[in-house]
C-alpha cells in the first residue's frame, strides 16, 4: 500500500503529500499532489531555490548582490524567503491581481514590492512588469534578473524534484495535469516523462485569456496561471494536450472541492481540476489521474471564495449551488465591501 497517498485533507503532511478526491469523476481516480506543504506555501519554492542556487554556483549571483524578479505572488514569497536566507536584497515587481496579503508577506520577508498598474497590449500585466524591470536594470546594471520565464533552473527543479516525488510517492500516473504560468513545471515534467519513456499522458492547463498557447490576450483576474507574453521556456512539440479554462469555471471547481472534500484549493488547482472534468470522456475507466496543486486557497479568500467578488467579477450565475459565505444577521448578500488597500509602492 502506498503510504504517501491519503483520502482526507487533515491527514496530509510533508510525508503524505497526495490526496485523493473520491468520486470527483466517477469512472477513474483523481488525486492531488499538494505542493503547499512547505514554508513558502507553494510549488514556487522549488523554482526559487533552484534559480538562486544555480546562479550562485555559476557566478552570475555574487554574495550580497541585489535581485529583481517579476511575480504574480507565489514566486515572490518563495524568492523573498530564499533571498533573505542568503542576504540578497530583492525587488519584486507585481500587479493589481496580486493579493494584498501576499504583498504583505513579501514585504515582511524584507523584499521591496513594486505594483505595476498599467495593462499591456494583450490586456495583462506581464509586459508591463518586464518593461519596468528592463528600465530598472538600465538604471541599476549591478542588479541581477534571474527571469523565471527564461531560466532553465526552474525546469531542472521540476524534472528532478517534482517528477521524482511523483514517481516515488504516487507511482506512474496515467494522466498528469499541470497548470502553466512561467511553464517551468510543465517543461520539467515533460522532460522527465520523455527521458524515462513513461506512458503518462501530459495535459497542460492554461487560463482563458492567456497567450501562452495561442490567440489574442484578454483580461484575467486571478494570479498564477496564464501570461500576456509567451514564456521563453515554453516549447510546444505537440506531444501533450492543451486545455484552456474560463476563470468562472475555476471558481466553480474550487468551491466544489471546498464543499465536498473540506479542502480549499488555490485557483491554479481549480483550473486544472476543471480540465479533468472537460477531458473525462477521453480518460479511460480506472485510470490514475494526478493533478499538481501548486498552492492552497487561503491566498484566494478575497477572490475565489468571496461571494461579492465573484458576483462583481463573473456575475451571480456562478454562485447558485455553491456554498454561500457565512453572513452576519441582517447583512445583505449584495453588500459590496470597500476594496482593500495594498499600502505599497505603485509604478
Amino acid at each position: 500500500m502506498n503510504t504517501a497517498v491519503c483520502d482526507r485533507p487533515y491527514d496530509v503532511g510533508p510525508a503524505r503529500p497526495f490526496l485523493t478526491l473520491p468520486g470527483f469523476c466517477p469512472d477513474f481516480g483523481t488525486t492531488l499532489k499538494l505542493e503547499a506543504l512547505n514554508p513558502a506555501g507553494s510549488i514556487k519554492l522549488k523554482t526559487a531555490r533552484e534559480m538562486v542556487a544555480s546562479a550562485r554556483a555559476d557566478g552570475r549571483l555574487r554574495a550580497g548582490a541585489a535581485l529583481i524578479e517579476s511575480t504574480s505572488g507565489n514566486l515572490g514569497i518563495a524568492l523573498a524567503m530564499v533571498c533573505a536566507a542568503h542576504r540578497h536584497p530583492l525587488t519584486l515587481v507585481t500587479d493589481p491581481n496580486t493579493q494584498p496579503q501576499n504583498i504583505r508577506h513579501m514585504r515582511a520577508l524584507g523584499a521591496e514590492v513594486v505594483v505595476v498598474s498599467g495593462r499591456d497590449a494583450n490586456g495583462g500585466y506581464l509586459h508591463s512588469r518586464i518593461e519596468f524591470i528592463e528600465r530598472h536594470l538600465l538604471a541599476h546594471p549591478e542588479t541581477v534578473w534571474l527571469n523565471q520565464y527564461r531560466d532553465p533552473a526552474g525546469v531542472h527543479a521540476h524534472r528532478r524534484d517534482t517528477m521524482g516525488e511523483i514517481l516515488d510517492g504516487f507511482g506512474v500516473p496515467d494522466w498528469l495535469f499541470v497548470g502553466v504560468g512561467s511553464t517551468g513545471t510543465l517543461m520539467g515534467c515533460l522532460t522527465a516523462v520523455r527521458e524515462r519513456r513513461l506512458p503518462t499522458r501530459l495535459v497542460a492547463v492554461d487560463a482563458a485569456g492567456s497567450v501562452t498557447f495561442d490567440g489574442q490576450g484578454a483580461i484575467r483576474h486571478l494570479p498564477g496561471l496564464g501570461t500576456s507574453r509567451r514564456p521563453e521556456l515554453f516549447a510546444d512539440d505537440g506531444s501533450f494536450t492543451k486545455v484552456k479554462v474560463a476563470e468562472s469555471d475555476t471558481v466553480r471547481a474550487c468551491r466544489r472541492v471546498a464543499r465536498d472534500y473540506g479542502l480549499l484549493p488555490g485557483a491554479s488547482t481549480g483550473t486544472a481540476l476543471h480540465a479533468v472534468t472537460e477531458l473525462r470522456g477521453l480518460i479511460e475507466g480506472g485510470a490514475r489521474v494526478l493533478v499538481i496543486a501548486p498552492d492552497l486557497g487561503e491566498r484566494y479568500l478575497d477572490t475565489v471564495y468571496d461571494d461579492d467578488w465573484v458576483t462583481r467579477t463573473f456575475g451571480p450565475a456562478v454562485l447558485p449551488g455553491l456554498t454561500p459565505q457565512t453572513r452576519r444577521p441582517g447583512q445583505r448578500h449584495s453588500a459590496v465591501p470597500a476594496g482593500p488597500q495594498m499600502g505599497t509602492r505603485h509604478a
